[in-house]
């Protein structure tokens, strides 16, 4: 942690205490830390006792030093940001993008990993809506260190403590290290469907949203990879801090992917493209005449085969969504395409379409396996970052 950017955001709990223990520690531990804090935090722990334990200003307001914009400025020089204590307030305006004051205004304005620490009555914690809320910052990328059960301050026992120093400190430096895991790495990556049009308002295409490797671009960048996401239609907005390029048709994708992925330490394919296309086009909409429609399809151009056929040193991911033998489909593609490694899910009634849950499974040489288990996509993305990395440091 030596030498790390730290942005503690501290809200107004009981709790509030223990971020001083935290800040010294951090400090101790080599970290250069900016507090932030809410009005409602100064009601427990003073300004000062952080300013005397960073050495640093604290800032409560954003008219603190107003010329410097410091919600901004904090933001963009910190390697991480950690919240603790988060009250059932602060990620209520956190999960609606709220931002009212110093703190919700730097943690909207951030585009590093936050850690996020709750703490507060069980009762609170356990509304449906604090539970709505935490899957909604889940979904987003944040870490959250669940509360532990204990003594709370209403003199009950239950689950809203903040979490020990320790957890929260693990999960700061995994954090870290993980942001850093893949500095100077060349990362592209294919996401979302094609559209392969047989008239001006008609075309074949699937069920796929580009959720997977929108979490994938954003989980590479956070890590200091330079990332080109190649992006299909979508309604999702790509992360920042990437270079973005769309495409429509696998043709399209075909002749932008190979530009990219020939220089790439990693791809990882995650469109879903279609295999095949209308063998003519109309110029004007078809119209209906009572009689079926009969649409003659040709193949479309094999993205994924292309730059496996090309990929020279690239470490190449492929994946693999498949109703049926799921493994066994996924395992001849691997052969068949000259893949590194491939992550296959179970696409049957969509199931992994979307922005919900997914579950993968990465496969590679002949039985080599790894699951990864069912989680928001965001947290696949790490995993599968995390079992790539260790393939390729192994090869």
């Amino acid at each position: 942690m030596n030498g790390a950017r730290i942005l503690l955001a501290v809200s107004g709990g009981i709790a509030a205490y223990k971020a001083a223990s935290l800040t010294s520690t951090l400090v101790q531990r080599g970290a250069i830390v900016d507090v932030i804090m809410t009005a409602h935090a100064e009601q427990f722990i003073a300004p000062l006792t952080f300013s005397a334990l960073t050495a640093r200003p604290v800032y409560t307001s954003l008219w603190d030093a107003p010329e410097r914009i410091a919600h901004i400025r904090l933001v963009r020089e910190a390697d991480i940001a950690v919240v603790a204590p988060a009250t059932a307030n602060l990620i209520a305006k956190l999960a609606l993008g709220l931002a009212d004051d110093m703190v919700t205004t730097a943690l909207l304005a951030a585009r590093i990993p936050i850690v996020l620490a709750p703490a507060m009555n069980e009762a609170m914690w356990e509304h449906p809506s604090t539970r709505e809320h935490i899957a909604t910052l889940r979904a987003r990328g944040y870490e959250i260190v669940e509360p532990d059960a204990g003594f709370l301050a209403e003199r009950e026992r239950g689950v809203g403590r903040l979490a020990s120093e320790e957890r929260i400190l693990q999960t700061v430096e995994r954090t870290l290290a993980r942001r850093r895991s893949m500095d100077g790495l060349r990362v592209t990556i294919t996401a979302g469907p094609s559209r392969e049009a047989f008239d001006p308002v008609r075309f074949v295409s699937n069920a796929a949203t580009a959720a997977m490797g929108i979490a994938l671009a954003r989980e590479a960048a956070a890590r200091g990879a330079t990332v080109t996401l190649l992006l299909g239609p979508t309604l999702l907005e790509p992360p920042h801090g990437v270079t973005v390029e769309r495409f429509t048709t696998a043709q399209e994708l075909h002749d932008l992917a190979l530009g990219p992925a020939a220089g790439a330490d990693l791809v990882i394919a995650t469109a879903a493209v279609a295999d095949w296309r209308p063998a003519q086009r109309s110029d004007t909409k078809l119209k209906k005449n009572g009689d079926d429609l009969t649409v003659r399809m040709e193949r479309t151009p094999d993205v994924l085969a292309a730059i496996g056929e090309r990929k020279g040193a690239t470490f190449l991911v492929g994946f693999a969504a498949e109703t049926d033998a799921h493994e066994e489909h996924a395992r001849e593609k691997l052969v068949r395409k000259h893949l590194d490694a491939i992550a296959v899910n179970d696409v049957s009634r969509e199931r992994g379409f979307g922005t919900g849950e997914n579950a993968l499974v990465l496969l590679w040489n002949e039985h080599e396996r790894r699951d990864l288990g069912r989680a928001g996509k965001p947290v696949l993305a790490a995993r599968l970052l995390d079992a790539v990395a260790e393939l390729m440091e192994a090869r």
